[in-house]
């Protein structure tokens, strides 16, 4: 299991606590994907709402808070595929 993986999965958890209602996927350039869902972060590559893909520094980014996810998404670095509305309610949850 990737650490880049793992270090997402608790961050995620410790932001979202169970408020998610639907299905994103943070899927990683050649590191794997974080599925995000009403049971909260896990390593899991399985079919969502919205995919969101990155690279690990985009991913680790927006993750820190250093990148901000519509900039990213703006300048081709984060690519959004499916339900956009999923994206921008997990956006407010991670603000």
């Amino acid at each position: 299991m990737s650490d880049i993986l793992k270090s997402a999965v608790d961050a995620l958890n410790d932001k979202i606590s169970g408020q998610f209602d639907g299905s994103v996927k943070f899927a990683i350039d050649g590191v794997g994907a974080v599925r995000i869902d009403e049971n909260g972060a896990s390593i899991d590559d399985s079919e969502a709402d919205c995919t969101l893909s990155a690279d690990a520094d985009v991913f680790e980014g927006i993750l820190s808070g250093d990148m901000n996810p519509t900039s990213a998404f703006m300048t081709g670095k984060l690519k959004v595929d499916g339900d956009m509305g999923m994206a921008l309610k997990l956006g407010a949850l991670l603000a």
